[in-house]
């Protein structure tokens, strides 16, 4: 038999924050599936035949991460440079560079990785190439500024998100820029050169099962915490009745 006298004070504080971290762990299953879910349509999406790039009455959600065959020219001395960037633990640059595609629209694509010391086009003329290009991409939305993320400042050279609407202005290029979308070159060889393009494969992260399980393992601590505490506090006893009964009739 068990006997719970609770206290109403905790009571009153712990069985609210007890509901709510059940509450927020099972939010966070919800949100994996959600990511589950959304992983494996973006995987789709980048390994579909490649198509043109769409027209921006066309665009949708769905597009992002679409496969694209980019069909241009590179204009090279207007490349721009996303800083901060990393590679392997080594910090550099994005190249950002825009391609006049055969159509005569512009898009900007994030030709991938340089290093300081490569950032200089003068330095890596291999990486310059001239005429008509096809290029192996996928279509990326505008670039979502983070909290602790600075603003891009064109007129200095400091790019930190990728905006197309900013950077075709800032490039002079708004009569025939696409600025509803760019895209990321990708890389499709086994061999590494510069700049160092994004993998085909998609790297989201997804941690929400481990925040599912903090926030049911901060639940289960709460109410351990909860029941010891009236325990020791006499207010929580179990009895067997049989025992009792053993020792009534001794």
């Amino acid at each position: 038999m068990i006997k719970f006298r609770p206290f109403l004070w905790m009571s009153v504080v712990a069985i609210p924050a007890f509901a709510v971290l059940l509450m927020l762990g099972t939010w966070q299953l919800q949100r994996l599936q959600w990511k589950n879910d959304l992983i494996s349509s973006f995987e789709a999406r980048s390994l579909a035949p490649a198509i043109a790039p769409p027209a921006v009455d066309m665009l949708t959600d769905d597009y992002e991460f679409r496969r694209l065959e980019l069909v241009g020219s590179f204009a090279h001395d207007q490349e721009l440079y996303m800083t901060g960037k990393t590679y392997e633990g080594n910090a550099g640059f994005h190249v950002v560079t825009p391609m006049t595609l055969t159509d005569g629209r512009i898009i900007m694509v994030n030709r991938g990785w340089v290093s300081e010391d490569y950032r200089d086009p003068a330095k890596r003329t291999f990486s310059l190439v001239s005429g008509q290009v096809t290029v192996d991409a996928i279509l990326r939305m505008p670039g979502q500024k983070g909290y602790f993320v600075p603003e891009n400042e064109p007129d200095n050279g400091f790019w930190f998100t990728v905006n197309p609407q900013q950077m075709i202005t800032h490039l002079g290029l708004a009569d025939s820029g696409i600025t509803a979308f760019y895209a990321d070159s990708l890389r499709t060889s086994d061999v590494v050169t510069l700049p160092i393009a994004a993998k085909t494969e998609l790297n989201l992260r997804n941690a929400h099962l481990s925040y599912a399980m903090t926030w049911y393992g901060i639940a289960l601590g709460l109410l351990a915490v909860y029941l010891a505490f009236h325990h020791q506090a006499g207010r929580l006893t179990f009895a067997n009745p049989a025992a009792k009964q053993d020792d009534g009739d001794a």
